[in-house]
């Protein structure tokens, strides 16, 4: 009878961590949830502005290439 009444205690102590643990779970707020928008936005804008300075580099390597071509 004492070993049934420990695997009671056991799988009672058992559901009860499960519960704990699985309630734990962190729910963002308002400010995280800005930060991450925010993270998007800039990581956007970012990948937005090297393009841009790709293509002005190109643009100025082919006037580079025109300038010395005409010296010639």
């Amino acid at each position: 009878m004492a070993r049934i009444g420990r695997n009671v205690i056991a799988a009672v102590m058992m559901g009860i961590l499960i519960v704990a643990v699985s309630g734990c779970k962190k729910k963002e707020g308002p400010m995280e949830q800005v930060g991450k928008e925010i993270d998007k936005v800039t990581e956007k804008t970012g990948q937005q502005i090297n393009k841009a300075v790709e293509k002005t580099g190109e643009k100025v390597e082919k006037a580079g290439k025109k300038i010395k071509n005409s010296v010639k």
